[in-house]
C-alpha cells in the first residue's frame, strides 16, 4: 500500500539539504534509502537529490511505496472509543480504567479492539496505558507514523503527563525526582520493586494541592517508561497511589486506581506541527 504525506518546509527555519529534512522528519534510513531510490521525494513538484536545498515555504511531497508491518489484526468490539483527539494518522482516546490497552489472544474488549471498530479497520499500538490505569492513549491509523512516534518516544520530543492521588502526602515533599531503579518482584510475577541492579527509572513530581485526609492530587512526568513505574516509585517514599491494589497496604475492595493520563504532547508524523492533547476536566475527577 502507498502513504502519501505533504508538508511546507517552515519559513521560521533555515535552509537545509533534502537529506537533513527527512532525518529531522525522523523518517527511518530504509525508507529514506527507498525514496531516493525510487526519487518518491518531490520538492515544489520535483525530485531533489539529497544533498540540495530545501528553502522555507518550499512544498515538500513524500510517497510511501515499501511500507510493511508484522502487527497482528484487532477485531472490532462493537463498542466505540471516547475520542479526544483526531487527524487524518492519529486517534487520542479516554481509555477507561479497568480495560486494557491491547488484547491478548482471543480478547476483543481492549482499546485497541474499541478503536478498530471507530475505524473499521486494525489500528496500530504505539504505546500502552496499564490496565487500572485511565487517561490519554495515542492509537496510529496507519503504519507508516509509527516508527516515526516510536523515535519521538525514545528521543523525548513525545511526552506524557500524569494525575494522580495519593496517600500519606506529607512523606513527599513539594516538588522531587524520584530515580529508582526497577524490577521484577521475585514473590509475585504481576509486580515490579525497586532494584538496585534493576533498570533505569526517572520520574518527576509535583503537588498540585494538598486534601485534609494527607492525600494530595499530584501531576507526574516520565524520563523512562517502566511497568508500573510511577506506582512503585511513589509507593517506595511511603506515599502510594490511592487504590492501588498493588503497592497500597490500605486498598480496600471497589476502589479506583486514582491514576490517569491526562496531558501528551508531540510531532505529528511527517511535519513540524507539534500537538497538545489534554482530558477534560481531569483535575476535577480525582
Amino acid at each position: 500500500m502507498s502513504y502519501y504525506f505533504t508538508l511546507n518546509y517552515p519559513k521560521n527555519l533555515k535552509p537545509c539539504s533534502v537529506s537533513d529534512l527527512l532525518k529531522t522528519l525522523l523518517i527511518p534510513r530504509k525508507w529514506r534509502h527507498y525514496l531516493r531510490s525510487d526519487q518518491k521525494v518531490l520538492i515544489n513538484g520535483c525530485y531533489r537529490s539529497v544533498n540540495q536545498l530545501v528553502y522555507p515555504n518550499d512544498k515538500i511531497e513524500l510517497t510511501l511505496d515499501r511500507v510493511e508491518s508484522r502487527q497482528s489484526n484487532y477485531p472490532s468490539s462493537s463498542n466505540l472509543p471516547d475520542i479526544i483527539y483526531e487527524d487524518a494518522n492519529l486517534l487520542v482516546i479516554n481509555k477507561p480504567a479497568g480495560q486494557k490497552t491491547h488484547p491478548n489472544q482471543g480478547e476483543t474488549n481492549t482499546a485497541l479492539n474499541d478503536c478498530a471498530t471507530y475505524l473499521g479497520r486494525s489500528p496500530y499500538i504505539v504505546h500502552r496505558l496499564d490496565m487500572l490505569t485511565s487517561g490519554l492513549l495515542l492509537v496510529a491509523k496507519n503504519p507508516a507514523v509509527v516508527p516515526i512516534l516510536n523515535r519521538e518516544l525514545t528521543t523525548k520530543i513525545f511526552q506524557r503527563e500524569y494525575l494522580a492521588t495519593v496517600a500519606h502526602a506529607d512523606k513527599l515533599a513539594g516538588t522531587g525526582s524520584i530515580r529508582q531503579p526497577l524490577g521484577h518482584d521475585p514473590h509475585d510475577q504481576r509486580k515490579r520493586m525497586v532494584q538496585p541492579d534493576g533498570l533505569a527509572a526517572v520520574t518527576h513530581y509535583h503537588i498540585i494541592r494538598y486534601m485534609p485526609d494527607n492525600t494530595a492530587l499530584v501531576k507526574l512526568t516520565l524520563e523512562t517508561g517502566r511497568t508500573h513505574q510511577i506506582r512503585v516509585h511513589l509507593a517506595s517514599l511511603g506515599s502510594p497511589i490511592v487504590g492501588d491494589p498493588l503497592y497500597n497496604s490500605e486498598f480496600q475492595q471497589g476502589e479506583f486506581l486514582h491514576l490517569t493520563a491526562y496531558r501528551m504532547s508531540f510531532i505529528k508524523p511527517f511535519s513540524f506541527d507539534k500537538v497538545q492533547v489534554e482530558l477534560p476536566n481531569a483535575k476535577r475527577r480525582f
